[in-house]
């Protein structure tokens, strides 16, 4: 992730005064202004691991669908199957398009979440989806063109609402010591990728077990209004036991650390998911949506790089774009790859990044060298993720 410098006429979350006078850095991230980091990034990243960190998210898109007819117009658009999700599931999917770039024959749009709500009063379903900032425009524009003349209901509740992430060991516990008893206890149980609704701090709230970092934790919609006080109540109940306000700078390297793709990175529109470790996401099988049959002949032709993780011996971090060379200590050897994503790893105490390489050089423990400004540095080929939080006992 680079922050760019913050123009004028960003969009704003509502919680942004809160940063501004707390020290955030404000940045332009994807057309919003956004806190990159507080005091320190490696700070905010090891308060996460160690107790809790506490993320301004709703930046990201918020969308509704609902209508008698929602479930089936979904089950045709997203890659995941959607056709017999429960009430409170989530699911990680992709969404796809017909063709994009000049040769494409399909587009990856973008990924997101997709849960399925309480139904309407009316009894009709009701799901939700997450998407990106930077994708958030083109999803609402892609949707929305193939929205039916009628059965079928699509709203961006963005602006309306604020979206905050509390990560970490302690994070379940911190929010649940704001909810009453049976909210608490309804949370707790919670499995991942489970959502319910809750009282967060007196106030109304979607809140699932999801997040982008590897730790345990939630995340927690509320209407825009109520926004400062919930996130206010959730800061006060978890200072005093290490939780942290974290920016984006954090939540960058801890979703590195974890393994997990971002949008513009290793995912792009032209990715191949099942090169990139996201066959997850692809429910093929006697299945329709925008670019399936293309996507079935990614699955099955194994060619193409292939997404690992590489670790470094120094803390010298590889940026996005670097070149990847095989190891063989000349100048000239063929490029097998390139940097997706890179930064020093706290948990670690060391260099790494993801890559896409080529499948010869794909193995665990393969020594490859990466360019890294005006020198090659040695990196190994690991497996991902670089962490793996430890699952409570």
């Amino acid at each position: 992730m680079e922050p760019s410098p913050v123009p004028s006429e960003l969009l704003t979350t509502p919680l942004c005064d809160w940063h501004e006078t707390h020290g955030g850095r404000m940045v332009d991230f994807a057309g919003w202004k956004m806190p990159v980091q507080y005091a320190s990034i490696v700070e905010e990243h090891l308060a996460t691991r160690r107790a809790a960190g506490l993320f301004d998210v709703s930046h990201m898109g918020r969308l509704t669908v609902d209508g008698p007819d929602s479930l089936v117009w979904l089950e045709s658009l997203l890659t995941r199957r959607v056709a017999d999700i429960e009430v409170g599931q989530v699911r990680y999917t992709l969404v796809t398009s017909d063709g994009g770039k000049a040769g494409l024959e399909v587009a990856v749009l973008d990924d997101a979440l997709v849960a399925r709500e309480p139904d309407a009063p009316d009894g009709s379903p009701r799901m939700g989806l997450v998407v990106n900032a930077s994708n958030r425009e083109r999803v609402v524009a892609w949707l929305t063109q193939k929205l039916p003349a009628a059965g079928v209901q699509l709203v961006d509740c963005t602006v309306g609402s604020a979206m905050m992430a509390v990560q970490g060991p302690l994070a379940i516990e911190i929010v649940c010591g704001l909810c009453a008893a049976q909210d608490a206890e309804r949370i707790q149980r919670l499995g991942g990728y489970r959502a319910t609704a809750a009282r967060v701090a007196g106030h109304p709230a979607a809140v699932s077990r999801t997040g982008y970092t590897g730790e345990d934790g939630l995340e927690i919609v509320v209407a825009a209004a109520v926004a400062s006080q919930v996130w206010e109540a959730i800061y006060a109940a978890g200072k005093l036991r290490g939780l942290v306000a974290c920016g984006l700078g954090s939540r960058d390297t801890l979703r590195l650390e974890a393994g997990m793709p971002l949008y513009g990175h290793e995912l792009r529109e032209d990715t191949d998911p099942f090169g990139i470790g996201l066959g997850l996401a692809m429910n093929l099988d006697g299945r329709s949506f925008p670019g399936a049959k293309a996507f079935e002949a990614m699955r099955d032709g194994l060619s193409g790089r292939v997404r690992v993780g590489l670790e470094f011996e120094s803390k010298r971090t590889a940026r996005e774009g670097s070149a990847i060379f095989m190891h063989s200590g000349q100048q000239t050897v063929q490029q097998v790859g390139v940097v997706t994503s890179g930064s020093f790893a706290p948990s670690l105490g060391r260099a790494v990044a993801m890559a896409m390489v080529d499948r010869d050089a794909m193995t665990p423990g393969t020594l490859l060298d990466v360019q890294v400004r005006d020198s090659r540095q040695a990196a190994r080929v690991v497996s991902l993720p670089f962490y793996r939080r430890k699952k409570a006992s």
